[in-house]
């Protein structure tokens, strides 16, 4: 008799290039299971997951979330620049240039 699994994808995207790894998990497998079982960490040494966070489809959750079936898991980069100072900014600028 065949073990169930269900299916997942990892995805990471970085400037110019996206990574997606599809894997048959356990039931009951988490995020960061499926994070280190994908082989991204290996791939793409700048990816920290003290300081990267992940979501299951645009939503955030934490590394020991349960996955179902069909989950895609999304690592994101830090981001470099605060969005609402970096609004802020544009929107001086657009003023200036009016």
């Amino acid at each position: 008799m065949k073990t169930p699994t269900i299916r997942v994808e990892v995805a990471y995207a970085q400037p110019g290039r996206s990574i997606r790894k599809t894997l048959h998990l356990a039931p009951g497998s988490t995020i960061g299971e499926a994070i280190g079982a994908c082989g991204l960490l290996a791939e793409c040494p700048q990816i920290d997951m003290n300081r990267n966070r992940v979501g299951i489809f645009g939503r955030l959750v934490q590394l020991d979330t349960r996955l179902r079936d069909g989950d895609r898991v999304e690592i994101y980069r830090p981001l470099h620049a605060d969005p609402k100072e970096a609004r802020r900014r544009r929107a001086a600028s657009a003023k200036r240039r009016a």
